[in-house]
């Protein structure tokens, strides 16, 4: 078996990363639409107790969520550092790095959801606070969730930002839809620092940077998915790997 034979196509990838990008923007919506939304209330963490205890499963349902999302974090960084080695590799790996960087700090603010969960379910955790105190810590625990998110925002912005600078000099695909990415993950670059900085900063700015982050990777999942990238660019950029899948003869 040749190197051809073993390598897989580009465009399987390329699929792999499209198909990533949709799962990842699929659960982040469905999560901050029909979870978070429903069970976080921002200032009131006494309310915001009463709803996760009142909806334990529908929270335990988020916190699996996000662990597929940043699995899918994981799975994208590497079909894209394999689409991208064969223009510079060492900045592939730089995103690659960045990336996986964004899915370790992801999972770990996991654990301060499980750190509210074993204080809702540990009884004697009621009879050492008082009730207000109780939430309270409840609060800090989601808190300092929300800040290590800002962290990984940072994660994501770097390496997009360099991933869609390759695809831009690969011309894999249209250099329109390469600049656009590098302008979304500057701004989620920014608005990291932004929610470090001054964290009372107005939400709009969240939502709409949000919306157009989304927004740009709906549509980059499905270019990947269903046009994948050019395999004549592929092939000038990486003549030792396969264009295509090969075929057995007889």
């Amino acid at each position: 078996m040749t190197r051809r034979d073993a390598e897989a196509s580009p465009l399987t990838y390329a699929r792999v990363a499209g198909f990533a990008y949709l799962l990842i923007i699929i659960i982040a919506l469905l999560n901050e639409g029909f979870i978070d939304s429903k069970l976080l209330v921002s200032g009131n963490d006494a309310a915001t107790a009463n709803n996760i205890m009142a909806n334990d499963v529908l929270f335990r349902i988020g916190i699996a969520g996000v662990l597929i999302l940043y699995a899918s974090v994981v799975a994208l960084s590497w079909a894209l550092y394999v689409l991208l080695r064969t223009v510079n590799k060492n900045l592939a790996l730089l995103a690659m790095l960045f990336r996986s960087g964004e899915a370790i700090l992801g999972a770990a603010t996991v654990l301060l959801s499980f750190g509210v969960l074993q204080l809702l379910d540990d009884k004697s955790s009621l009879m050492v606070f008082e009730p207000e105190r109780f939430k309270a810590l409840l609060g800090l625990f989601l808190g300092v969730r929300n800040a290590g998110l800002d962290i990984v925002l940072m994660f994501v912005g770097l390496g997009g930002t360099v991933f869609c600078y390759l695809f831009l000099r690969s011309k894999y695909v249209p250099g329109m839809l390469a600049a656009w990415g590098i302008i979304t993950y500057v701004s989620m670059l920014m608005l990291s620092f932004v929610s470090i900085l001054f964290p009372t900063h107005p939400a709009m700015i969240e939502v709409v940077l949000y919306t157009l982050g989304g927004l740009f990777e709906l549509v980059f999942g499905f270019w990947l998915l269903i046009k994948g990238i050019n395999l004549q660019q592929w092939e000038n950029n990486a003549p030792g790997f396969p264009a295509i899948q090969p075929t057995s003869q007889g």
